[in-house]
């Protein structure tokens, strides 16, 4: 059975991340926390991920990273879904950050409001 905690795909060299433990510690929301980059999102978790955050695979994409520079935009912007997908459980940090997983829906990104909704 799954934890009722939330549970944070993040990587400890991301502001973004950092930002996002600090707002949960400060509304006083226990999450377990699994690096990204050692443990990347599998193929079956995006499968019910993606769906459940209501954004298209692409914005699921990190664009200011050095993974996805390194393989290029014309290469993400020919490759299919399916592709795509692929790449993401391969390298963390190609994972728009953090991603926010609850039993009802999926964060993806610091949302200050969409956090505080989803919380309280």
């Amino acid at each position: 059975m799954p934890s009722d905690k939330p549970l944070v795909l993040s990587y400890a060299g991301c502001g973004t991340c950092k930002k996002a433990l600090r707002w949960f510690a400060d509304h006083g929301v226990d999450v377990d926390v699994r690096p990204i980059v050692d443990s990347p999102p599998s193929a079956e978790e995006l499968g019910e991920w993606i769906p459940k955050s209501k954004r298209a695979v692409r914005k699921w994409l990190n664009t200011s990273g050095q993974s996805y520079r390194a393989i290029g935009k014309q290469k993400f912007d020919a490759a299919k879904d399916e592709e795509i997908v692929r790449w993401l459980t391969q390298d963390g940090k190609l994972v728009k950050r953090p991603v926010v997983v609850t039993r009802k829906s999926v964060l993806v990104g610091f949302d200050e409001a969409a956090y505080a909704e989803t919380f309280g």
